[in-house]
């Protein structure tokens, strides 16, 4: 199995020195190649570990590529740092892997079937469904669904999905230091659907997910109204939010903590942490990208790395 080579792996190269932390850059045409860079010379991250770059940064082979500009070569380009890394994270010549951002239309222009990290990197895996959570030290939050048209979100959110977010989340939180985690769930509908008055998804699935999760021991409440209950878990109530939907979860995460926030993906064999922001075209070669989400990711990949003991996937 994966995770019985990975622990060999870890076991084998166990030693006193810094975790070596797989950078990925992204999609050359964006802004992953320059915070990569700017990142793996920062004090914060050389500290923490040793930095290893994966795909196109330096200046000659990034002549390929126009910044700014959709193509299939650079998904390609992505793409192959990301299953290079994914490798060397498999046979311990890397504990932990963060990755800078890519373009999902060049990813689909260059043929490869994916919508983002997440996906693929469980395909790459062998792992079992993989899940999205953001962390920082504002508010924690984990998608239900992530890159799915809102019509379809409902239909997604099953008895059975959510019973294994809702345990994926209590067996993970650990390790970022809750160790009974406070896990509350954002309603789908508004108010929570105001008991079946307003759409009956809360009832009919959310509620008796919350209530079987508690027999399971788990420390859970919800579904909550969406409007409120991120700002409940900023404040200290609860320590994670399940969110519905994508844009549910992010946009109080990026309100709270835009820059700081360190994208983890749930289910994994190997450890993975990524930024909070997309590939940023518009100012792609310009010099002028902000580094810092990616710093904290590789920051959170060491630390999480330091600990990290891969399950059967």
């Amino acid at each position: 199995m994966v995770a019985a080579r990975v622990r060999a792996a870890i076991a084998a190269r166990a030693t006193v020195g810094k975790p070596r932390i797989g950078i990925t850059v992204g999609d050359p045409a964006g802004i992953g190649p320059e915070i990569s860079v700017k990142a793996a010379a920062d004090a914060r991250v050389l500290e923490a570990c040793e930095p290893v770059l994966y795909g196109p940064h330096t200046a000659a082979y990034l002549a390929s590529f126009t910044p700014g500009e959709l193509s299939a070569e650079a998904g390609r380009a992505a793409s192959g740092a990301i299953v290079s890394a994914v490798n060397d994270a498999l046979v311990g010549k890397i504990q932990a892997i963060a990755t800078a951002p890519i373009n999902k239309e060049a990813l689909a222009m260059a043929g490869i079937p994916f919508k983002g990290h997440t996906d693929m990197l469980a395909m790459l895996t062998q792992s079992g469904p993989a899940v999205m959570m953001f962390h920082s030290p504002e508010l924690r939050v984990v998608l239900a669904t992530v890159h799915v048209a809102l019509r379809h979100v409902p239909g997604l959110l099953t008895r059975e999905w959510m019973d294994f977010i809702i345990d994926l989340t209590a067996a993970e939180l650990p390790r970022f230091g809750y160790a009974r985690p406070r896990i509350a769930i954002a309603g789908l509908n508004p108010h929570a659907g105001e008991h079946g008055v307003i759409g009956d998804e809360d009832e009919a699935v959310l509620r008796p997910a919350v209530d079987a999760a508690k027999q399971r021991g788990i420390e859970i409440s919800g579904p909550w109204p969406g409007d409120t209950v991120f700002a409940r878990a900023a404040r200290g109530e609860f320590d994670v939010v399940i969110a519905c939907y994508h844009d549910q979860g992010l946009i109080p995460v990026k309100l709270l903590a835009f820059g700081k926030a360190v994208n983890v993906t749930l289910g994994l064999p190997i450890v993975r942490t990524s930024v909070d922001h997309g590939t940023a075209f518009d100012i792609a070669g310009k010099g002028m990208a902000d580094p810092s989400s990616l710093v904290e990711a590789v920051r959170l990949a060491a630390k999480l790395a330091a600990s990290h003991k891969p399950s059967e996937p």
